[in-house]
C-alpha cells in the first residue's frame, strides 16, 4: 500500500513539472507572434502612408437651378382688386398662360362698365375739334395769302403814285429854274434899258413896257414855286399812303398770324387729348386683361399666398409661388475663402444628396458608392454671410461611365454635400498639411504638366 501510494505521488508531481513546461513553451510562442503582427502593422502603416490621397475641398450647400428663370417664383398680380375666383391648388401643375386667380375691379374710376364706348365718343369729339380747328388753319392761311396778294397791288399802286409824284417835283423843279431864269434875264433887260432910256436911246414906252414884262415874269417864278410846293406836297402824301398801308397790312397780317397760332396751338391741345383718350382706351383694354392672372410658364403651384374669396389685394402682390417644371439643377456649395484660389473652372466634384445614401471616401473619391459626378460652373465674386463663397456646380457632361445622372427627384432648397477634387498627393503629405493647416496644394501633378506640355506642342 505504501509503495502504491509513493507510485501515485510520484506521477502528480511529474504531470506539475510537465504542465509548467508548456506554460513556458506558451509564453514563448506568444511574444514571437505578437513582433510578427507589430511587424506587419508597421509595414502596413509605411505603405498606407506611402498611397496616393487625393486632396479634395469640402462644403455644404442646396440644391438650386442654374438659370435665374428656373428657380422658385412668386407670380404677382398687375393691378388691385377682390379676389373672386381660384382655379389653382397647391402642388397643382400648370402650364403657361393658365388661368391662376381671376379677380374683379375695386377702384371708382374703372366700375363703369361702358367705359370704353364713352372713351371713344369723347375720342370722336376731341376728333371732330381737330377737323374743325384743321379748317381754322386752312381759312387763316388763304386769309394771309389774300392779304399777301392785296398788299402787293395796293404797295405797287402807292409806289406807282409816290414814283409819279416825284417825277411832278422834278418837272416843276426845272419849270422853277427855268422862269427863274427868264426872270433873272428879264431884270437884266429892263436895267440894261432904263440906262439906254437915260442916254435918250429907249422911249418911256419901252421903260414900261419892260417893266410890266418884268413883273409878269416874277408872278411866274412865284406861281412855279407854289407848283412845286403843291407837287413835294402831293410827293409826301403819296409816301404817307404808301406807309399806311403797310402798317395797316402788317396790323391785319399780324392779327391773321396771331389767329393762325390760336388755331395751331388747339390743334396741338386737341391732338394731345386725342393721344391720352386713346392711351386710356388701351390701357382699359390692358387692364381688363388683367383680372386673370395667369401662370408666366409651365410648372408646380407650390403654394398659396393669399386665401379666401372677396379678399381685396394691391397692385405687384404675390399670389402664388411658383416651380418651373423642367430646371436645370444644379448645387451651390459654399467653400472657406482659403480654399477658393485653388478651385478652377474645371475642377471636377463628388455630390451627396440629401436622401441617397451614399459612402463617400475623402481620399479616394473613385471608390465612393452612392455620389454623383459634377463640374464647376461659377464662382462667386463677392463672399456670402459667414464669409464663405459660394461655387454653383452643375453635372458633368457626359456623364462618367461609372456614375448615374443626377436623380430626377432632387427638389430645390434640398440639402448637398460635395468635395471638390484637386490633385493627389501621399498620406504622410496630406496628415503633415492637416496638422499644420495648411490649405491643399496649388501645384499640378506631374501627368497634368507632361500632358499640358504635349497639348502645347
Amino acid at each position: 500500500m505504501a509503495s502504491a501510494s509513493h507510485n501515485t505521488a510520484h506521477i502528480e508531481e511529474m504531470e506539475a513539472l510537465a504542465q509548467q513546461s508548456r506554460t513556458k513553451l506558451i509564453s514563448i510562442k506568444g511574444s514571437r507572434t505578437l513582433g510578427r503582427i507589430m511587424t506587419v502593422c508597421l509595414i502596413v502603416f509605411i505603405i498606407i502612408l506611402l498611397l496616393p490621397w487625393r486632396q479634395t475641398i469640402p462644403g455644404r450647400g442646396t440644391v438650386t437651378a442654374l438659370r435665374p428663370e428656373d428657380r422658385p417664383q412668386t407670380v404677382q398680380n398687375q393691378i388691385g382688386g377682390r379676389i373672386e375666383r381660384w382655379t389653382v391648388r397647391d402642388g397643382q401643375e400648370v402650364k403657361k398662360g393658365d388661368t391662376i386667380l381671376v379677380i374683379s375691379e375695386t377702384s371708382q374710376s374703372y366700375f363703369d362698365p361702358e367705359l370704353p364706348l364713352r372713351l371713344k365718343e369723347q375720342l370722336e369729339a376731341k376728333q371732330n375739334s381737330e377737323k374743325a380747328a384743321v379748317q381754322k388753319i386752312d381759312a387763316t392761311e388763304a386769309q394771309i395769302k389774300a392779304l399777301t396778294n392785296g398788299l402787293r397791288f395796293q404797295l405797287s399802286a402807292a409806289e406807282n403814285k409816290v414814283r409819279q409824284a416825284e417825277n411832278y417835283v422834278k418837272m416843276d423843279s426845272a419849270d422853277l429854274v427855268a422862269v427863274t431864269n427868264y426872270y433873272e434875264t428879264s431884270k437884266a433887260r429892263l436895267a440894261r434899258y432904263e440906262k439906254g432910256f437915260k442916254d435918250g436911246l429907249f422911249s418911256l414906252t419901252d421903260i414900261e413896257t419892260r417893266r410890266l414884262k418884268l413883273q409878269e415874269d416874277r408872278a411866274k417864278v412865284v406861281g412855279q414855286q407854289n407848283k412845286l410846293n403843291n407837287s413835294t406836297q402831293a410827293l409826301l402824301n403819296a409816301r404817307i399812303d404808301l406807309d399806311n398801308i403797310r402798317a395797316k397790312y402788317q396790323e391785319t397780317l399780324a392779327k391773321t398770324q396771331s389767329d393762325l397760332s390760336s388755331a395751331l396751338s388747339s390743334r396741338a391741345s386737341v391732338r394731345g387729348e386725342i393721344a391720352k383718350l386713346r392711351n386710356d382706351i388701351a390701357n382699359i383694354d390692358v387692364r381688363r386683361g388683367h383680372y386673370i392672372v395667369r401662370a408666366p410658364q409651365d410648372g408646380y403651384v407650390v403654394k398659396t399666398l393669399k386665401a379666401g374669396i372677396g379678399e381685396n389685394i394691391k397692385d405687384g402682390e404675390s399670389v402664388v409661388t411658383l416651380q418651373p417644371l423642367h430646371p436645370q439643377v444644379a448645387a451651390e456649395l459654399y467653400v472657406n475663402a482659403m480654399d477658393v484660389p485653388l478651385i478652377l473652372d474645371t475642377s471636377d466634384v463628388r455630390l451627396q444628396f440629401e436622401g441617397w445614401p451614399s459612402v463617400q471616401f475623402s481620399g479616394w473619391p473613385s471608390v465612393a458608392v452612392g455620389t454623383f459626378a459634377g463640374k464647376v460652373w461659377a464662382i462667386d465674386r463677392v463672399s456670402s454671410n459667414g464669409g464663405k463663397y459660394r461655387v454653383l456646380i452643375r453635372p458633368a457632361n457626359p456623364v462618367p461611365t461609372k456614375d448615374e445622372p443626377w436623380p430626377i427627384q432632387l427638389r430645390q432648397g434640398s440639402g448637398v454635400y460635395g468635395r471638390i477634387i484637386l490633385r493627389s498627393v501621399p498620406v504622410w503629405y496630406e496628415i503633415w498639411r492637416q496638422l499644420n493647416g495648411f490649405p491643399p496644394s496649388l501645384e499640378k501633378e506631374p501627368k497634368d504638366n507632361e500632358t499640358a506640355a504635349e497639348k502645347s506642342k
